[in-house]
């Protein structure tokens, strides 16, 4: 069970530094929590009982032997008692899934975040390789130029050793380029500010035995459907918000008429019989229960075939990178083609054409290795 509750966290670790970061700086993210802030206080607007009304009259009388009049009211109207008990749980569990709309937003951006370093490493990783290539095929350059000045080679051995260099130093300057537009991309989430990134390694990750296991645990953390569990409930509480607005609202206060020589204070109380006003409300309500409810199945189903779908192709990436890695340990011919080079064992055309296998085999180890952890990213979303 503990592969399959945390097999993503070794892996969380390696990009944590990173997404604290973006987490921190990212405008989108300051704006959405500023929008949640606003919109709690919004959710709890209107719970609350109507203001007290205040009248004052002053009528002068006429003839004017009549005297003059002076009327004063004060009175407060709200609904039946548990319309504010049914308003107040409505507002709550609005702010709730506040928080899981902003949850989601901050997942998927995440989630983006952390394909970038993704990518990052498997360009980072490429660099090094590279860098190793550049270094043989300026020794071989070097080495055919001297050939050619002493007369050793002709001219077309020359040219396929300088041009196989400058094919790998134009490699190289395309892989800058995509690491540069990475990284400024990281910046950018970054709320402007530089990050360092420089891993070339990806960390350990451990697929869990049982997908169904793993998903029974991950899927109560889903933004999404937090959201949709919420908006159920909100609905059944807006059912019975409504039935109370059904019941009858009342209004009490005081107040005193004075006129010559006469002066009247008292009590008023009068009740409002809804008969038409909330006609239908309970019904849209039970409604839209139903259509949330069926919702929430539907994005059940979505998810689970999605995460299902990635889990696979999950452990085919990763099988694949196994029997490419042990391919490259067992049959990697580089050292002994380097050896038969030297010793003019073969050409440096069959040297160009062997070694571009191998280059080849390394490049598809790096690419499966790359698409293994960005299926990993996008099925560990909901665990970061």
């Amino acid at each position: 069970m503990f592969l399959s509750a945390g097999f993503f966290a070794i892996s969380q670790n390696e990009y944590k530094t990173v997404l604290q970061q973006i987490e921190a700086n990212n405008t989108t993210l300051t704006a959405l929590r500023e929008q949640m802030k606003s919109q709690k206080l919004n959710n709890r607007t209107g719970i609350y009982p109507d203001n007290p009304e205040v009248a004052f009259n002053y009528l002068w009388g006429s003839p004017a032997l009549t005297g003059n009049r002076t009327d004063v009211s004060v009175q407060q109207s709200f609904d039946f008692p548990t319309v504010y008990v049914y308003r107040s749980k409505i507002a709550n569990l609005q702010n709730e899934n506040t928080e899981m709309s902003y949850k989601s937003e901050r997942m998927y951006l995440l989630l983006s975040a952390k394909q970038i370093c993704i990518e990052l490493i498997y360009y980072n990783a490429l660099a090094k390789e590279y860098e190793a290539r550049l270094q043989n095929a300026e020794r071989i350059a070097l080495a055919y130029k001297v050939k050619l000045e002493k007369g050793e080679t002709n001219i077309l051995e020359n040219n396929k050793a300088q041009l196989n260099l400058t094919a790998i130093q134009t490699e190289i300057l395309e892989i800058e380029t995509e690491q540069t537009a990475l990284l400024a991309e990281l910046k950018r989430l970054n709320g402007g500010k530089d990050i360092a990134f420089s891993n070339n390694d990806y960390p350990t990750t451990t697929l869990p035995s049982n997908f169904d296991e793993w998903y029974t645990q991950v899927e109560a953390k889903s933004p999404a459907m937090q959201y949709l569990n919420g908006q159920i409930e909100i609905n059944r509480q807006q059912v019975k918000l409504n039935r109370a607005l059904g019941l009858p609202k009342f209004s009490a206060g005081y107040m005193s008429e004075k006129i010559t020589g006469e002066h009247f204070q008292g009590v008023t109380v009068s009740m409002s019989i809804p008969l038409w006003g909330n006609k239908n409300n309970v019904k849209q309500a039970k409604a839209q229960v139903s259509a949330t409810e069926f919702a929430l199945e539907d994005n059940k189903m979505q998810v689970y075939s999605r995460l299902r779908n990635l889990y696979l192709k999950a452990l085919t990436l990763q099988q694949n990178t196994q029997k490419v890695r042990q391919s490259l340990s067992l049959y990697g011919n580089e050292p002994l083609l380097k050896k038969a080079l030297d010793a003019g064992e073969i050409s440096l055309l069959n040297y160009l054409q062997e070694i571009e296998y191998y280059y080849e085999a390394v490049n598809k180890a790096l690419e499966t290795e790359r698409d293994f952890e960005l299926t990993v990213a996008e099925l560990s979303a909901m665990e970061e």
